[in-house]
């Protein structure tokens, strides 16, 4: 009987399972996205890593010549001069694996997105 790969259940369980050109670049983006966004909880949604607070604010995954990043519509749009030399999407961007990541930027993208988290969840709150 063939077995497949236990899906992981945590962040670093994904990591460890991703391919192998890819675990470093995972390593640095998690702890980078961490560090921007220190109280945002760490979790797995559709089978990536997701960073929420209050609501989803990254996600991000290995591809096999990539590294996925989904930051929404918003982030892409506000950093569209700084992110057109990489493949994006209207939610969407891919760091290549042959390239440095952009530790700098995704730091950026994160932070803008906990401001805009906590500016629209102002609007709800009475």
């Amino acid at each position: 009987m063939v077995t497949k790969n236990p899906r992981p259940k945590t962040v670093a369980g994904y990591i460890a399972f991703a391919p192998r050109p890819a675990r470093q670049k995972l390593r640095k983006m998690r702890a980078c996205i961490r560090s921007a966004a220190p109280s945002a909880s760490e979790s797995l949604k559709w089978g990536m890593p997701a960073y929420s607070l209050r609501r989803i604010l990254v996600i991000f995954g290995a591809f096999k010549h990539h590294i996925g990043f989904y930051p929404t519509s918003s982030a892409i749009q506000a950093f569209r001069k700084e992110l057109a030399k990489f493949t994006f999407a209207k939610g969407s961007v891919q760091f290549p694996l042959d390239e440095p990541l952009p530790v700098t930027l995704i730091r950026r993208i994160v932070v803008f997105r906990v401001r805009e988290s906590v500016q629209q969840d102002k609007k709800w709150r009475t």
